[in-house]
């Protein structure tokens, strides 16, 4: 599976994501979140990266514009919607983007089943609240276009592979306290998803 270590805050953070084997990194750009990153901490962090390493940023309740423009601004090669998107504003980005299920039920795991998306538990906050999803859910559903996120952490993750994901994505599951991380649970987690 391919692993996204989110909620980056640090250059160290994120070359000891890197140097584990990480795919993605993800930047935070919701001020309600404690992860939270500016565009000019993002960029001088993305700016050091080596290449082939995707720079993902998450959005909330933004428009195509504002996305674009923080995407561009900061470096980031893709935009992650965490909040319901119109079909207007996808149409209108520029920046590639991938979509965000907040899943409250098993049938909500097959919206947008014909592209590749991230499903999360649904929880009153976006993003980071490390609320599991219900894994019963996709017994028997094709999951090779889904990046599972949600109360993932180093242990239960190597569970997951018999599932066929995409990927995991992972932030408060591998932290110290909010916005650092543990570099010792971000190569297990990787090791294990791997």
């Amino acid at each position: 599976m391919r692993t996204k270590i989110c909620g980056i805050t640090s250059f160290e953070d994120a070359m000891d994501a890197i140097n584990a084997g990480a795919d993605a990194l993800g930047f935070v750009f919701y001020d309600k979140s404690p992860r939270y990153i500016t565009v000019s901490q993002a960029k001088n962090i993305i700016e050091k990266l080596p290449p082939f390493i995707e720079k993902v940023a998450l959005f909330v309740n933004e428009d195509a514009r504002t996305i674009d423009e923080v995407c561009q601004d900061s470096g980031a090669t893709l935009a992650q919607l965490h909040f319901e998107a119109s079909n207007e504003l996808c149409q209108a980005l520029k920046t590639p983007h991938i979509k965000v299920i907040r899943a409250k039920s098993a049938n909500d795991i097959s919206n947008f089943n014909d592209e590749y998306r991230l499903v999360d538990a649904y929880c009153e906050v976006y993003g980071g609240a490390g609320k599991r999803i219900n894994i019963e859910w996709f017994k028997d559903v094709d999951c090779s276009k889904i990046i599972l996120a949600g109360g993932l952490d180093s242990e239960n993750v190597a569970s997951l592979k018999e599932y066929g994901f995409y990927g995991v994505d992972v932030s408060s599951g591998v932290e110290k306290s909010h916005g650092i991380k543990d570099s010792k649970k971000v190569k297990e987690f990787i090791l294990n998803a791997k």
